[in-house]
Order: structure tokens, then sequence, then C-alpha cells
């Protein structure tokens, strides 16, 4: 294994916290910790665990590390969004939130560079059911990734958008908080991508640094006076972090925020050189997990009214029909609008018809809602993603799979057992929907969807 570059190790001596040897030597192991976060929304059978639960997370309620790193793709709950791979230090977003508020109703948050999901599908679980979190990714195939992810997921209180961060300024004060994830150098990530250390290097910090000013910069107008940023990198570098924690107080205007840190969580709190602000360091030596950084700013200038442009858009009716067939295909107690979406229906909660449009007038948006499916002449053909969502209505006609039953049907294909219904129904492993199949007398229809099938078998091979 490559050694971490000397001058990372120069430049990291005099920040508080810094352990040289221990440093190096819990680089050299080459062994980061294995976690996942579980999915409050869905059910999870902790039998059918991917592999033996060590203990909690400790700055994340739904965090768990394992004993051991299973083969996650032949893993059908993973398949099904009952829990997200994720590494630990990445989850101390959620102790973030929670201080700055996220749980309270009716927010609007942003994830500004959101794929693959990871924080997304965090910040979704904190938020309440009334609240609204817009996923951004600026890359079009990452997008697609974070759009699968968040689908899986299945709540429906989320927008995933496809979008440059200076876009976000036509929605002057119109979110709550922001989080921004920031691209980096990815030293702190050393240990989990060795390839990483050959692509370091100081120039690489300086062009990341300004990159992360230009992003911060652009999006500052969307959060409203009094709302909250968190920022933060995987990476080591004073100049990614505390640095760029200085400038958001110096240029932006805002005010930072304390975090309540036990000391047995082992994370460092230090302060910016400058303006003496709050951030919190997580180093490999002194946790279990791997190098991160994050601060938290609080909006203090701007306009405490966000902006309502004219979107130009009128709404679409949605046929009574419509309405009452999709409303047969959710739970009883779950409120909501539908949102037409070309030949089909997304289902939102209610009351975010006046958020969605205006977040049209401005944005790209790949996915608003659960996808619930269009109508045909003879009946509804439901979506994917109506069936991974817990708004679906609890007597919908089900089968639970063998391991060997679901990872066939994960791959797409022909289902050789006979389907205990007949018509629409959702196949299950371990209580967690997986997907839609369709039993005729004579077959059964798989319906997952072609893009996500597993396509690698168990021997390594595709």
């Amino acid at each position: 294994m490559s050694l971490v570059p000397q001058q990372l190790v120069h430049a990291l001596r005099n920040l508080d916290g810094f352990d040289e040897n221990a440093f190096l030597e819990a680089h050299a192991e080459g062994k980061p910790p294995v976690s996942i976060r579980l999915n409050p929304l869905k059910p999870f059978p902790e039998t059918l665990a991917p592999a033996p639960f060590g203990e909690r997370v400790p700055w994340c309620e739904n965090g768990y590390y394992l004993h051991e790193r299973p083969a996650f793709i032949f893993d059908p709950l993973l398949h099904g969004g009952a829990y997200y791979v994720q590494e630990a230090s990445s989850m101390f977003v959620s102790h973030a939130l929670k201080t700055c508020g996220a749980e309270a109703p009716g927010l609007k948050v942003l994830d500004l560079c959101a794929a693959p999901g990871g924080k997304s599908t965090l910040i979704q679980s904190i938020l309440a059911e009334n609240s609204l979190l817009v996923s951004n990714e600026v890359i079009k195939s990452r997008a697609a990734i974070l759009e699968e992810n968040l689908t899986k997921w299945g709540g429906a209180n989320t927008v995933v958008s496809n979008n440059d961060p200076r876009d976000f300024q036509k929605l002057q004060g119109f979110f709550d908080g922001i989080v921004v994830d920031a691209p980096c150098s990815g030293s702190g990530l050393f240990r989990k991508d060795p390839a990483a250390i050959d692509e370091w290097s100081e120039q690489n910090v300086a062009l990341c640094s300004q990159r992360q000013q230009r992003i911060l910069a652009d999006v500052w107008p969307a959060l409203k006076e009094g709302g909250f940023l968190i920022y933060s990198t995987c990476s080591y570098s004073i100049e990614e972090n505390e640095h760029i924690t200085d400038w958001m107080l110096e240029e932006l205007g805002g005010e930072s925020v304390p975090l309540d840190i036990p000391d047995n969580w082992g994370i460092m709190a230090v302060q910016s050189p400058l303006k003496n602000g709050y951030g919190y360091r997580f180093f490999p030596d002194r946790i279990k997990g791997e190098g991160f950084y994050l601060c938290c700013i609080t909006k203090t200038t701007g306009s405490a009214k966000p902006s309502r442009t004219h979107t130009g858009r009128k709404t679409t009716s949605v046929p009574a029909q419509v309405y009452q067939q999709v409303a047969t295909l959710l739970d009883k107690d779950f409120r909501f609008s539908l949102l037409p979406v070309g030949q089909q229906y997304a289902v939102l909660p209610a009351g975010m018809e006046e958020e969605i449009a205006l977040l049209q007038s401005a944005l790209y948006l790949k996915k608003a809602g659960v996808l619930a499916g269009m109508p045909s002449r003879k009946e509804w053909i439901p979506e994917h993603a109506l069936a991974l969502s817990p708004s679906l209505r609890h007597d919908v006609p089900e089968w639970e799979l063998t391991l060997q039953e679901a990872l066939t049907y994960l791959r797409k294909e022909d289902m050789q057992a006979t389907a205990p219904f007949t018509g629409w129904g959702i196949v299950k492993y371990g209580g967690v929907p997986l997907g839609w199949i369709k039993a005729l007398s004579n077959r059964v229809n798989n319906y997952y969807p072609a893009a996500w099938r597993i396509l690698k078998k168990a021997d390594g091979r595709y």
C-alpha cells in the first residue's frame, strides 16, 4: 500500500488532535470499519442481517458497525432500501441536523452535492413528513444513481434535481437548511480508496478550495435568513476545512454554531484560525471511521421571506378517476396530491404543490415524490417506486421469497415458482418489498427495472 503523502503529513502536524504516529499506523492497517444505516421507514429483519452487527455508531441512532464486510450486492434487503451502506464518520451529519433543528415540521432542505445519496437518505430520515428534501447532483450520470437510491429509500417528500449550484440563486431565501458535502481532495478516504493517494496533490487541494468557495457563494442566496448551512468534506487539509469556515464567516455573513460532542466519541472540536468558527474533525486513530470535517453556519443576513416568482405554469388538473384509482393503492391515512409526469402520476404529501411548482420553474427535476404509475384501458400499471414506498396500502397481495428466489427476481429472470395470488402483487424478502410482479395462469411476469438488475454472479463474473 502507498504511504500517506509526506506533504499532507507535514501540513497536519500543527493541527489539534493530530498524532502523526497513530495516524500513519491507522492507514498502514488498511482496513476501514464497515457500517450501515437502517431505514426507519422500513422493517429490518435482524435474523437476515448481511453480517453480524457490532456496536452502534455513537452519533447516529440508526447507524451500526458490522463485524465483517459482506457481499452487499447479493443482499435483497439492500435493494429493497432497508438500509444504506455508509461510512460512519459521514453519519455525523445526523447529529448536526438535529442540533440545527431539522426535525421541526414544514422545513425545506437542500442537499446540494447529493450523489450517490448517503446524506440524502440520512436527511430524509430526520425530516418531518411534511418537510421537503431537494437532493441535487450536477453530473447527469450521478443524478441517476441518486434518483435510484432515493427511490429505494421510499420517502414521498423528496425531489431529485440535476442542476449547477448557481441555478439555485433563482430561489432566493427558499430553503430553511442546506447541506453541502463538498467535492474535495479526498484525503480522508485514503484507507477506503488507496488509489486516491496517488491522485492527491497540494495543487489539487488548492483547486478544491477554490471550487468549494464558488459552490458556497452560488448557493448562499437560496438560504433564508436564520437558516442553517452544514458544510462537510472528507479531506484533512485545513485549506478545505477551517479556512473555508473562516471564508464563509468573513465573506457570506453568518454565525458559527457549536455542537455538543461527548468526549467519548473521540471527535476533535476545533476552531478556525481567524474567526474562531467551530468545526469538528475525525481522525481514524481516534474514532471508528474515516477522515471527515464538518461545520455549521447560521445565516444572519438576507431576506427572511422566500421569493415567490411567478412560475408561468398552469396547474394541470388530475382526472377524478385517476385520483380515486391512486387512492385505492395508498394507505388510507396518507394525505396526498398528484403530479402529472408525462403519462404517469407521482404521489406527493398533500400541501407541497406550490413548492414543487416553484422548483419546476427554476430547476430541472428528475424526480418528485413517488412515481405511482399510469392508467391503461384495462387497468392501472403500477410503477416500481410505489412498491418500495411505505405509503403503499398494507393489504396489497404479497409473496414472501426465499433468498434464491429473491436474487432471481433481482436479476430480472423468470420466476419458476407459483405465486400465491393472481394479478398484480409485490414480492418481499424478510418482509421488505422488492417490487412488482403480475401472476398469470401460466407464468409470472417480473417487473423489476431492467436498469437496476443484478448482473454480477456469485463467483464474481458478469
